[in-house]
């Protein structure tokens, strides 16, 4: 049976959408998360961090597992875990079972969403009709992400913050049952079978022990013998991580790759970028709700200038790249990064939205999405073709990391700060506030990074084809 490759599109776009969505969707309910069963101030965070975790440490296994396995069998089965996880997520009734789901979770979404977009390049030729799918591929994928806000805000005031979850399961019910009819069962691997799994575990366990180490250091103490043992053990991890990948014959990440400044560069910018956006989102989300009193629906609607902007922004940073640069259009979004970021850590709790908080949602969202398509371009612009999606899964995962471990370091530092200020007379309202302040000068810091680490990169002038690759892939 000849089937219709852009109905085709229709389930592997929709399945991505869910993905991204469930990021922005769960951190309007935070605040309702964290009062319903319990969690701590520092440990909130992991309901975010295990899921971008799990994502970015597997993803590249879950692409090695679409090439071996055949794409439509892996992202079947990453559908289903995703679904089930959500379901499971949606019953918790503890904190480490919260987490533990949403751990699992985010594994669903890095087998499922590189095997999407292995079927959807097999399913469209290189051309026109590839750099469509691409197009609609990364447009519902942002859409997601700015949807999720609204969509999540409204589910918790109408119903409960379990719904966040559950909404995922009758579309992943939905997505399956349409699977058989629509995707084809396409396979493009010949050679030996080696997943490399001990490279996806150590990589994965070594980062989340780093961020565990960081997290501690709050109520611990830096010096403690639980948060010093963590840390020496995640960069124990981490090195075998990097012995172990030097020595396969088929590894994750070909360490080779790093050799190109490009890749290297727009590597650590990409995870300065979610480093930057992570924090800001997770805060902002806790401050709209818990200092200036928002509703969670309302808490949505006020970021959505933010998703607007980067969508207006993705449009005109496409073509801006093409006639100014990669260099120029990147440096120019880490320097609105920061200016938004500046501006939002401004804000207090009796100042009107539109002049205290929308001005940085506006310019934040369009720097965002200004550092990331141009980095995702110059990523593979010096490696082969034959290498170009192990580049592409190398930086898209440096992303959810950056976005992990930034998370981690902002989140303690805020909570830090909030805690001394608290011990010092300030009331409840007056230290939140403090600590959102520090966090958000924190992220900026990232952002200010990112300025200098951008001077690095090469200027280069994409093809259409590379900017349809580069939407698909932010």
């Amino acid at each position: 049976m000849r089937r219709s490759p852009w109905a085709t599109l229709a389930v592997l776009a929709l399945a991505q959408f869910i993905v991204v969505l469930d990021v922005t969707i769960v951190n309007v309910a935070l605040p309702h998360i964290q009062a319903d069963l319990n969690f701590s101030a520092d440990s909130l965070q992991w309901v975010i961090n295990a899921y971008t975790l799990l994502f970015g440490g597997f993803l590249l296994l879950g692409g090695r597992m679409a090439d071996l396995l055949g794409p439509r069998r892996v992202f079947v089965g990453g559908l289903l875990l995703f679904g089930v996880t959500s379901l499971v997520a949606g019953l918790s009734n503890s904190p480490e079972f919260l987490i533990g789901a949403r751990a699992v979770q985010g594994l669903g979404g890095a087998l499922l969403s590189p095997a999407a977009l292995a079927i959807l390049t097999m399913t469209f030729a290189h051309g026109r009709e590839r750099n469509i799918a691409m197009g609609v591929w990364g447009g519902l994928a942002g859409l997601g992400g700015t949807l999720g806000v609204v969509a999540g805000g409204l589910l918790v005031d109408s119903l409960s913050w379990q719904w966040v979850f559950f909404v995922n399961v009758p579309i992943v019910l939905a997505l399956v049952a349409l699977i058989p009819v629509f995707v084809p069962d396409v396979r493009h691997h010949t050679g030996r079978r080696t997943f490399d799994t001990l490279g996806a575990v150590l990589g994965t366990a070594g980062l989340m022990a780093v961020v565990y180490g960081v997290v501690r250091s709050e109520p611990a103490g830096w010096g403690s013998f639980e948060v010093v043992g963590v840390l020496v053990a995640g960069v124990a991890l981490l090195i075998s991580f990097v012995v172990v990948e030097r020595r396969s014959a088929a590894p994750l990440v070909p360490l080779r790759l790093f050799r190109s400044r490009a890749l290297s560069v727009s590597s650590a910018s990409l995870a300065l970028n979610g480093a930057g956006f992570l924090s800001m989102f997770f805060l902002t989300a806790i401050y709209l709700q818990q200092v200036r009193g928002d509703s969670a629906l309302d808490a949505g609607i006020h970021f959505l200038p933010m998703g607007g902007a980067a969508i207006v922004g993705a449009v005109l940073a496409s073509q801006l790249v093409q006639r100014v640069g990669t260099r120029t259009v990147q440096l120019s979004g880490a320097v609105l990064s920061v200016g938004g970021l500046l501006l939002l850590s401004q804000a207090d709790a009796s100042g009107s939205y539109a002049s205290q908080l929308l001005p940085g949602f506006i310019i934040f969202g369009f720097g965002i999405i200004g550092v990331g398509v141009p980095g995702q371009i110059t990523a593979v612009s010096e490696v082969q073709p034959a290498e170009a999606g192990a580049a592409s899964g190398v930086v898209n995962a440096m992303y959810q990391v950056g976005g992990a471990l930034g998370l981690a370091i902002v989140t303690t530092l805020s909570i830090t700060h909030t805690t001394n200020e608290l011990t010092r007379g300030a009331t409840q309202q007056q230290a939140l506030e403090a600590g959102f302040e520090r966090g958000l000068l924190v992220a900026a810091a990232f952002a200010v990074a990112n300025v200098v680490l951008t001077l690095a990169s090469p200027q280069l002038q994409p093809t259409s084809e590379q900017l349809a690759e580069a939407t698909a892939a932010a």
